[in-house]
Formats: structure tokens, C-alpha cells, sequence
């Protein structure tokens, strides 16, 4: 049972002029239980009521029906509520280990949702950079499927523009087909790392760069060939981190797969009346919307990164029928897609509303922007295996005897990764330290994990069925697990509505805190007459704990 809805619903009947949904969306959950089960603050009603909010609090608690509750006190501006620990303790147990799928809801209506995400350029390994939009994207999928919509994963690969260009000049200039062939991406990247370099000295590079993207678009076979290779060989490497991963893609067109579609977005725009010549370009002027003027077309009349992501939403709402468009990409970005929407919006498409840039912030190291321009890179494979061989070290000191070591390893060390990233608020900065992400103590996936298998091995130790229907636990400790269970509809709403997945990161790990907790001081497995019903609890935990880590992308083993 929802106890938000019944705490709301209780207040509402007191004051029938109140807000349901916004008296929900205020109810607190106190850090000291002793401050009730559920808090209201009733500051935001003294407008509406026109009284002070401790009078209004003293108030609502003499006309609410405290049935269903423990207690009801008015304390300052706060109406506390107390919940009878055993019966709704009982009652969350039940909805959770009765219910499919449970904190699963169906708000989308089973509408679409695109989400541009990951988006590696070719001819450019897979750094620490690419790891958040890569993982945020996929775990904002999973979320948006928990809440009903129907998720559309798209590698947008940066598989177009000057940048390749510039790559063909630095392979004619300094390359050499076996050195590509004997390490693509490496010798590649270090091709265009040293094409910026001698391009600072050699601006007159720049330009030959720009013409040989040019050829490259009117369809010159020689550079057609060398793109072709340039790409087929990265997808290669990308695929094999991908695997790492466990994420799959629904869609791999990239910015070369809007070439032929950007025809019809320049005479749409035409049509509108809203192209202007800026010095030989073409450009939509954006005053109106106090952004910068965005450019369609180069004066030598090639394309930008624009055009093509103006093709690539126009195709997308066409084919899949949107009702949310979601870009997982840097909050350096921010501009260019408040520009992509004003534009769309110029050109009489409503649906602009729909589309969403997903920021989020920087991954440094020792404080530092990492950069494949500079040559400042830390690949996310060296990143991964790293991660997994520490895993290992600590499973070896913890656990030598474990079966499948190598394949745990593998789960909890990429697990880690991937936790350390969304546990964190996407918008912020964070600086990696990989010691620091694979310890099984503190705020981190393997820590989780470790919560989930230590469950498990409760339940193998017990060996018995559970009783579904025998499920009250007379522990009040127990009530403070059972309250979080009985939040992860509310988890899985927020998440979404938030587009942050670190919502569902600090629920799991606040689970497991608390699960440890009553796991180090409790005798769990004593053969009384709650043992089925803490067992029950035990399984709920896992259950909980097992969808929440599935919901960011992590594998939630058994043993470790």
C-alpha cells in the first residue's frame, strides 16, 4: 500500500479544498523516526488557508480520521504520522512479494521514448568521457520502461563531419595502412592528435581539412573508402566494450545516415522563410529566443552538426511517433539544443516541446578534462578490466572458494563503474578514483551487491519455503526496511520524473545500509515463530535490491 496516498488522503478529508497530488508531493519521510512515519509541513498552506502553520497543523489534527494510524500529533507546522508497524509492515511484505513487477507502473501509456545516448565518434577510442551519457541513457531507459513507456535506444555515432576531414589529410600526410590495420583505433587517434598539433603551427591545414569533408559529402571515392574503413574498424571496438557493458542499441544511425535527409530540412526552412545569408552562410536567426544565430549551411555550402541533428529529429518523429525525445549529452552542450528546439519550433513543429536535453556533468582525474584532442585519454576498456581485476583481488581475500570467481568479478567490477557514475547527481562534476569505486564497504555498487548476496545466502541457509501469509514481525526495526520497500513506487516515479537515476542509486544503497544493519544485529535465521516472516523480509530486500541495480545497468550476483 501506498502510506503517501493514505497520509494524503486522511488530510484531504479534513480539508476537502487541498490537493491530493500536491499534498503527496510534500509528505515527507522524517530521518528520525521518532518525528513520525510520515511528515506534511503545513507552511505551504497558509496562503491558501490564510492562518498561521502551526495553527493550521493543530487544527487538521483534530478533524482527521486517525483510523488506519497509530498516531497523529501536531508538532509546530508539522502533522506527524505514526503507521501500526506490524500490520502495515505485513502489508508491504505482501504488495511486494505478491505483486509482478512491483513499483512498476503504467503513467507512459506505452509511448515511445527516443534517447540519443553514448554517441562515440569514429576513428576515436572509447574514453572515460563517453562512459555517462552511455550509462545514464541506458539506465533512463530502463526507468522510462518501470513507468510504462516504450524505451528507443540510438547510438547517434559521430560517424560524420570536419573531424573527418582533418583525419583523412593526417592518414594521406603521415599514416600508413599497416600501422591502421595492426591497431585502428590507437594509430588513428594519434593521426588526429597530431594533426591539431601541427595544425597550430599550420592553420592552412584547417582548410584542407574542411575541403577534404567537403569531398567527402559530394560523394568523392576516394574519401567515401577511406570513412568506410575508418568506421568499420571502430565499431568493432565499440561493440566489444558494448558487450562489457550488457547494453544493446535499438538504432546505430549516425550523423552519416542524415546525409541524404538534409535536403528537405534546408527547403522546410526555405518554405518558412527563416534562412538568412550571414556572410556567404546560411543561418536561422534566433534573437526572438535570445540564442545565437544557429548555421545550416557553411559558405562552401557543407553542412554542420545542426542540420544533421535537425534531420535526425524531424526522421525520429516521423518513424517512432515520440512523445518524449531524450539527449543524453554534456551540459556543454546546453545551447546548441536550446537552438535545435528553436529552430523545430521556427519551422511549426509542436512536438519541439517534447525533446529534452539530458545534461550532465564532467568526469576528471586528478582534477583534470579529459581531452582526445590533446592526447589526454583513459580508456574506458582499461578502465573496465582494471576495475575487474580489483574485483577479483578482493573476492580471492574474501572469499577464495567462490565458483565462477572470474565471471563475478566481471560483474561487480564493471557494476562498480557504472554504480559510481549514476550514483552520483548527473549534473555535477565528479573526479574517478578507481580504488576508491571497487571497495565492498561505503557508497558503492559492489557494497550493494555484497548486501543482495549476503540475502541470498540467508535464504540457501534456511532452507525452506516461505509463507506468504504469515508475515508479521514484531522487530520495529524491521519497520524501517519495510518503509523503504513500501517507497520503491515512489522511487521509480521520481526517477523518471527527475530524468536522474542517482535517485534509484541512493534509494538501493540507503536499502542495503539498512538491511546490514538489522542483519548485524539481529539473529535472523533463530528457528522462532517469525523466522518465516523475516525470511520473507530477507526476500523482499533481495527482490528490491536485484530490480534497483537492474534499473542502472548493474548485475546483481548471488555469492561473492
Amino acid at each position: 500500500m501506498d502510506y503517501k496516498k493514505q497520509v494524503a488522503a486522511a488530510l484531504k478529508q479534513a480539508e476537502p479544498e487541498l490537493d491530493e497530488q500536491i499534498l503527496i508531493d510534500k509528505i515527507e519521510v522524517p530521518k528520525d523516526s521518532s518525528k513520525g512515519d510520515y511528515a506534511f509541513p503545513t507552511f505551504i498552506l497558509a496562503k491558501q488557508l490564510k492562518k498561521a502553520p502551526n495553527i493550521i497543523a493543530a487544527d487538521l489534527v483534530e478533524k482527521i480520521d486517525k483510523a488506519g494510524f497509530k498516531q497523529v500529533e501536531a508538532v509546530g507546522p508539522y502533522i506527524n504520522f505514526f503507521m501500526d508497524p506490524k500490520t502495515a509492515g505485513s502489508q508491504i511484505l505482501t504488495k511486494v512479494l505478491q505483486t509482478e513487477n512491483y513499483g512498476h507502473n503504467t503513467d507512459g501509456e506505452a509511448g515511445h521514448v527516443t534517447i540519443d545516448m553514448s554517441s562515440p565518434n569514429i576513428a576515436k577510442p572509447m574514453s572515460m568521457g563517453h562512459l555517462r551519457s552511455t550509462v545514464i541513457g541506458n539506465s533512463l531507459a530502463e526507468i522510462s520502461a518501470a513507468n510504462g513507456y516504450q524505451p528507443i535506444k540510438i547510438n547517434h555515432l559521430g560517424d560524420w563531419g570536419t573531424q573527418f576531414g582533418k583525419l583523412i589529410v593526417a592518414y594521406k600526410r603521415w599514416g600508413s595502412e599497416e600501422a591502421v590495420k595492426a591497431d585502428p583505433i590507437n594509430t588513428l587517434v594519434k593521426y588526429y592528435v597530431q594533426f591539431h598539433a601541427e595544425a597550430e603551427n599550420s592553420p592552412e591545414l584547417n582548410d584542407e581539412g574542411r575541403m577534404w569533408f567537403k569531398k567527402l559529402e559530394d560523394g568523392d571515392e576516394e574519401a567515401l573508402q577511406l570513412w568506410q574503413w575508418f568506421r568499420d574498424e571502430s565499431l568493432k571496438e565499440f561493440m566489444d566494450l558494448y558487450d562489457t557493458l550488457n547494453i544493446q542499441f535499438d538504432s546505430f544511425n549516425g550523423e552519416a545516415f542524415y546525409n541524404d535527409k538534409m535536403d528537405s530540412v534546408v527547403e522546410k526552412l526555405e518554405q518558412e522563410h527563416k534562412l538568412v545569408k550571414s556572410q556567404g552562410a546560411q543561418i536561422v536567426d534566433l534573437d526572438a529566443y535570445g540564442l545565437n544565430p544557429a548555421m545550416i549551411k557553411r559558405s562552401d555550402g557543407a553542412t554542420l552538426y545542426m542540420t544533421r541533428d535537425l534531420a535526425a529529429a524531424t526522421y525520429r518523429k516521423k518513424t517512432y511517433n515520440f512523445v518524449k525525445s531524450l539527449y543524453v549529452v554534456g551540459g556543454e552542450q546546453r545551447e546548441h539544443f536550446e537552438q535545435l528546439k528553436a529552430i523545430l519550433t521556427e519551422m511549426g513543429y509542436a512536438w519541439a516541446d517534447d525533446i529534452e536535453h539530458i545534461s550532465f556533468g564532467m568526469i576528471t582525474v586528478d582534477g583534470k578534462k579529459l581531452s582526445t584532442r590533446s592526447g589526454r585519454i583513459i580508456l574506458l576498456k582499461d578502465v573496465l578490466a582494471d576495475s575487474e581485476k580489483l574485483a577479483l583481488e578482493q573476492i580471492n581475500e574474501k572469499n577464495p572458494d567462490l565458483t565462477n570467481k572470474e565471471r563475478t568479478a566481471h560483474e561487480v567490477g564493471t557494476g562498480a563503474v557504472v554504480f559510481h557514475d549514476l550514483m552520483n547527481d548527473r549534473t555535477l562534476n565528479f573526479d574517478f578514483k578507481l580504488e576508491d569505486v571497487v571497495r565492498f564497504e561505503g557508497d558503492t555498487g559492489p557494497y550493494v551487491q555484497y548486501a543482495n548476496a549476503r540475502a541470498h545466502s540467508l535464504l540457501r541457509k534456511a532452507k525452506r519455503a516461505i509463507d506468504e501469509t504469515q508475515l508479521e514481525i514484531s522487530d520495529e526495526q524491521v519497520w524501517e526496511i519495510e518503509k523503504l520497500l513500501g517507497e520503491f513506487e515512489n522511487v521509480i516515479r521520481r526517477a523518471w520524473r527527475d530524468r536522474e537515476p542517482s535517485v534509484v542509486a541512493k534509494y538501493a544503497l540507503n536499502l542495503a545500509r539498512t538491511f546490514n544493519k538489522y542483519y548485524a544485529n539481529s539473529k535472523i535465521l533463530a528457528d522462532d515463530g517469525e523466522l518465516n516472516a523475516r525470511l520473507a523480509l530477507v526476500q523482499a530486500v533481495s527482490n528490491i535490491l536485484t530490480e534497483s541495480l537492474r534499473l542502472l545497468g548493474v548485475a546483481a550476483p548471488v555469492e561473492m
